[in-house]
């Protein structure tokens, strides 16, 4: 199909806009051959939930779902009851993205939202947060929520999300982290799925490959086994459980088995550190966190944010007025990077050529 005058067909406004990688179309192609049975009673389902506890290491409960706002309110329903309290990040996606989908299903737990430097929460604000709980007459704290990588593009480490949690078992919680970008965590720490989560105290994870051109690939991947009951009757009231999940499954098979999620997230990655490299050096722009997955957060003059808009290229002012997060995915080449520098450079009176 031929791209409209100023549509371009990659852009960075989200990782979400980009299409199936081709892993998973194959993948796609071969489970939608015969009839197999449905509601995850299939051999690919069976193959899928293997895959995952292998990437862990561990014997784990896995559920599909369609999208990450249903894993990550899903997943903390298990953990609380309604008068319970979840602390997270003031910019995480459980308390600005979800239109109360983690209240609603847990039947009324509140989102204890904590502040932190550059998207990232720390175990002395967590404990402060916890200790200063009124018993009785306030929602007790019962679970912490990471988000990994974070909502600024940053990553917990090893080492952090291990103090993190436990600071949350001193006090009694439940550690729940949402993955929707863990694939590009993992890329950007060089650690493993296992240090990463359960080796380091993660109860629940939210793990999505969606990003990295999965379709519908979402997951509730319980590591603390007592969580997982009942979980599967939580899922089916909340019309989550799907009757052809051979087709959910395959995402996860062509994916994880030869390693193409994890291919995918590196590149991601190396596309947004081209992108930040071009990008920093320009005139008026200044970059407003680290850059440690697959996303750029620059702060760019509002007259540059509307030449650009104005020239087809898609982003979110995601801070403030002027603070834009530009996001690579799977399938981002050096060539869009390269262009997007080429385009921005004259309304900043850069010169690229200079």
């Amino acid at each position: 199909m031929n791209a409209t005058p100023g549509f371009r067909l990659r852009h960075f406004a989200s990782d979400n806009n980009s299409g199936i990688c081709p892993e998973v179309w194959t993948a796609l192609e071969e489970a939608n051959r015969g009839h197999i049975s449905g509601y995850g009673d299939d051999p690919w389902t069976a193959r899928a939930c293997d895959l995952i506890r292998e990437l862990f290491e561990t014997d784990c409960e896995v559920f599909f779902v369609f999208n990450g706002t249903a894993a990550n309110s899903l997943a903390l329903s298990a953990a609380c009851r309604p008068y319970h309290a979840v602390m997270c990040h003031e910019l995480s996606h459980i308390g600005r993205d979800e239109c109360g989908a983690p209240e609603f299903f847990s039947g009324g737990a509140k989102l204890w939202a904590l502040p932190g430097e550059h998207a990232r929460l720390s175990p002395e604000r967590v404990d402060a947060a916890v200790r200063s709980h009124f018993k009785l007459h306030s929602s007790k704290p019962a679970a912490l929520s990471l988000t990994q990588a974070t909502e600024c593009g940053t990553v917990y480490r090893p080492a952090e999300i291990a103090a993190l949690s436990e600071v949350a078992r001193r006090h009694g919680l439940k550690v729940h982290m949402d993955g929707a970008r863990f694939a590009n965590a993992v890329a950007s720490t060089n650690a493993s799925p296992r240090q990463l989560t359960w080796d380091s105290g993660v109860d629940l994870l939210s793990l999505g490959l969606t990003k990295n051109g999965g379709l519908c690939a979402e997951a509730i991947v319980v590591f603390d086994l007592a969580l997982a009951q009942e979980l599967d009757y939580r899922i089916k009231q909340g019309g989550q459980l799907a009757s052809k999940m051979r087709f959910q499954a395959a995402s996860w098979i062509g994916l994880l088995g030869d390693g193409a999620w994890l291919r995918h997230a590196r590149h991601a990655n190396a596309m947004a550190a081209r992108l930040a490299a071009a990008l920093e050096p320009m005139p008026a722009t200044r970059l407003l966190h680290p850059r440690e997955a697959n996303g750029v957060f620059i702060d760019l003059p509002p007259q540059a944010i509307e030449s650009m808009h104005a020239r087809g290229w898609h982003f979110y002012v995601f801070e403030a007025a002027t603070g834009c997060r530009l996001m690579c995915s799977w399938d981002t080449t050096p060539g869009d990077i390269d262009s997007f520098a080429a385009d921005l450079a004259p309304s900043l009176g850069s010169n690229l050529n200079c």
